[in-house]
């Protein structure tokens, strides 16, 4: 199970593995995770249906290895998700386009005095909101057939360069201090997924790794690729992360600017385990910070910088994350239980804690079976409904309106 972690399966992964190998090797890999999801408090009702990627989002890849010799190895990965209940490459969550409530609340009240609330705002509103949910809240709606990684690279003797799109340090470092690994509903960003806390991946990456000793550092600058502009949509980030006897520790550091070259998104993440009894301990702390959003300019060519500015305060975001959890294995049984929560510091206040249980059961080294109770509670003006690895839970009925989720699911690796 671990070679499939998110930090296995990136630069960490490489830097770590086995120098002796054939000359030249390409590997075909993936997974297949499907199952029965529930999900109460939509506005519907509960959800009851088939999805993928309730422990770990549906995938398959290539990885390229060239021997080059003197200590030097060239390498690529290419992996593409897909979705195992209807055969597509994208999803939706069980809410739709639905947004959170406080979004058109905000924008409302941020219009100015003699627009707010007259039926043309509302009209505006409404259909921006429609716009937005339609065409931006969803798992990998463009359809790009290796959405999830995609880049080519050189280890050396001194580190690993590789570049194209690639997962971030700073989620690789939420995600290795998370006792579920990111898997299920339990894992720590699923309470901060709508506005997204974290950017998991990015495209236009150049990236450099380390792994010496006990430490494994990475580096990384994205391009933001916008004509005119050479700090529009520009990624810095970095972590560290020591392993020792029994325990580890890590800080990861992520920062963009959005396509207008303003700070957006920022995120902080400190974290550690240790083993106690006979599992491991796992705690982290990050902070979300995001003053202006990026992405948001398409949805206002007609509407006008009005109603960009109002929702631009909607979708800000400053919040503290926080997780404790624990990992026992005991043969072929693996119980993860942990708790999770938002502080939302904003003035809207939207906070959501998350609690509960898996359980997997190893019928081979390469197949298991799972099962999921997560319990989500919203409060002041939050609205998060539980999602799995591979899909966004959306939000629920209404502001504050709690959710549950209970799933049982298949995974096989090859």
């Amino acid at each position: 199970m671990k070679k499939l972690t998110l930090v296995a399966t990136a630069v960490m992964g490489l830097l770590s593995a086995s120098g002796a190998m054939a000359q030249s090797t390409v590997t075909l890999y993936g997974l297949v995770d499907a199952g029965y999801n529930h999900v109460s408090g939509l506005k519907n009702g509960s959800f009851n249906g088939i999805a993928s990627g309730i422990m770990e989002g549906s995938r398959w890849g290539l990885r390229g290895n060239e021997d080059l010799g003197g200590g030097y190895r060239a390498i690529f990965t290419l992996e593409s998700r897909f979705e195992a209940d209807t055969g597509s490459v994208t999803n939706r969550p069980a809410s739709g386009n639905q947004l959170p409530d406080r979004v058109g609340s905000t924008v409302n009240a941020n219009l100015p005095v003699g627009l707010a609330g007259t039926p043309l705002a509302l009209g505006t509103i409404s259909a921006i909101n429609n716009a937005i949910g339609t065409n931006a809240f969803g798992v990998n709606l463009a359809g790009n057939l290796f959405d999830r990684q995609a880049f080519a690279g050189l280890v050396t003797p001194f580190g690993a360069f590789t570049l194209g799109r690639q997962y971030t340090p700073a989620y690789l470092t939420s995600a290795a201090f998370d006792a579920s690994g990111t898997q299920s509903s339990l894992a720590a960003g699923q309470v901060a997924s709508l506005p997204a806390a974290f950017d998991i991946r990015l495209s236009n990456t150049v990236q450099y790794g380390i792994k010496t000793g006990g430490v494994t550092a990475t580096l990384m600058y994205g391009a933001g690729e916008v004509p005119g502009s050479n700090s529009a949509g520009r990624f810095l980030g970095a972590m560290a992360m020591y392993a020792g006897d029994g325990f580890s520790v890590g800080f990861g550091h992520n920062e963009k600017k959005n396509e207008f070259g303003q700070k957006s998104l920022t995120n902080n993440v400190l974290g550690a385990n240790l083993n106690v009894g006979p599992g491991t301990l796992y705690g982290q702390y990050a902070t979300i910070k995001d003053d202006n959003p990026s992405g948001l300019s398409p949805f206002f060519v007609t509407a006008g910088p009005v109603f960009q500015n109002a929702y631009n305060a909607a979708f800000r975001q400053d919040a503290k994350l926080m997780h404790i959890g624990y990992k026992l294995t005991s043969g072929v049984h693996t119980f993860v239980t942990a708790f999770n929560r938002l502080d939302d510091k904003r003035v809207v206040n939207a906070d959501t804690d998350s609690y509960g249980v898996t359980y997997t059961y190893a019928l081979s080294k390469r197949t298991n079976l799972n099962a999921v109770l997560t319990r989500f509670n919203n409060k002041g003006a939050g609205q998060i409904a539980p999602g799995g690895n591979g899909f966004l839970g959306g939000v629920t009925a209404s502001a504050g309106t709690d959710s549950t989720n209970v799933a049982f699911g298949i995974r096989h690796m090859f």
